[in-house]
């Protein structure tokens, strides 16, 4: 699989499996994801991508701000959850 960074995924094993998460980089084993709350940018969640779903597309928020070349904020992150979480639900 193949994950997009500020990609929308959601965590399907483990102790957090259901939660909301931003790829935030990756490599050749991992994928590295934050929420904004419990894992911010400086302390993301470690997880294999067989682990996770693909929830959706990059959002446009964050689309936009890298496109500037602007960094993307935990505020950022949290934001963009909650409104997919409010649109999807």
């Amino acid at each position: 699989m193949e994950f997009e960074i500020g990609m929308l995924v959601e965590s399907r094993a483990g102790h957090d499996s259901g939660s909301l998460y931003i790829v935030t980089g990756r490599d050749n084993a991992y994928v590295y994801l934050c929420d904004g709350r419990i894992r911010t940018k400086d302390r993301p969640k470690r997880k294999k991508p067989m682990h996770v779903a693909k929830k959706g597309p990059v959002p446009e928020l964050i689309r936009q701000k890298r496109a500037e070349g602007k960094p993307v904020s935990d505020e950022d992150i949290k934001r963009v959850i909650k409104i997919w979480r409010s649109e999807n639900v």
